[in-house]
This record gives structure tokens, sequence and C-alpha cells, in this order.
């Protein structure tokens, strides 16, 4: 398994509900921010999977909320690729405050989408790693 990659953001007000607590959509918002920076830095971009007519796609989010987020606070999202056998992978991530509290966890499923056969391809750390500069970033 690769080391985790973190990304920093800051909630800002209009990102919260009516009680001021960060909205659970942009929690998701969040993580899969944190998700594509880190194919970023592993030198996959957007573009390039379409180029190879292929798309990463969610097949599964799960959320476990464990304290409250506010405008302000800082959040690193922690996001580490976890590929096994199969045409699925999954994506674990943790949101902790600047001060190490675990706010939030993230656990995702994805897949690579043949965007011609609407199908997923059999390997996606594969397809992943083919269009990575630097693969080792992403655990590929």
């Amino acid at each position: 398994m690769a080391k985790p990659f973190t990304v920093r953001v800051t909630v800002r007000v209009y990102e919260t509900d009516a009680q001021g607590h960060l909205n659970g959509n942009v929690y998701l918002q969040h993580a899969e921010h944190a998700r594509w920076e880190l194919l970023r830095a592993a030198g996959i971009n957007q573009g390039d999977l379409l180029k190879k007519g292929v798309s990463p796609v969610n097949l599964e989010t799960t959320i476990r909320y464990h304290r409250e987020v506010v405008a302000g606070d800082e959040v690193d999202i922690n996001c580490v690729f976890v590929f096994s056998e199969g045409k699925s992978f999954r994506v674990e991530q943790t949101m902790t405050r600047a001060d190490g509290t675990l706010v939030a966890e993230v656990f995702n499923v994805g897949g690579i989408l043949d965007l011609d056969a609407r199908r997923l391809v059999s390997d996606p750390r594969e397809c992943f790693r083919s269009v990575a500069a630097n693969p080792a970033v992403a655990g590929l």
C-alpha cells in the first residue's frame, strides 16, 4: 500500500449548513478533490485518461462522521488507493483537523470505465500506471 497523500482545505462559510456544520455533500466534494490531487501528483490527469477512452467512476461511497467541522477549520484529507485483483479498487480517506483530531472517514469503491464498451476495465491499476508520470505516489 502506498503512503497516504494529504491535501489541506479550509472550510468556507458557504460550505456549512443551517447549524454551521460542514454540509454532508461538501465532505464528498473535498474527498473527491483529494483523490484527484493524488492522481495529479502521480502525473495522471483527466484529459490523458479521456484520450485513452476511459474515466474513473464511483461505485460506492461511505462516510463516517466523528466530530463536527465548522467554517474556518483547517482539515487535512489523507488519501490512499488500495488495489487488489479485479475490476474495482478502494480509496481510504481520513479527514483530521490540523491538531490530528479525526473528524470523518470516507471509503470509496471505484473502477475505471471504458467509455466505448461501457464496462469496467479489467485492471484499473495498470490503466492508471499507463498514464502516470510518477506511479509510486499513488501506489501503482
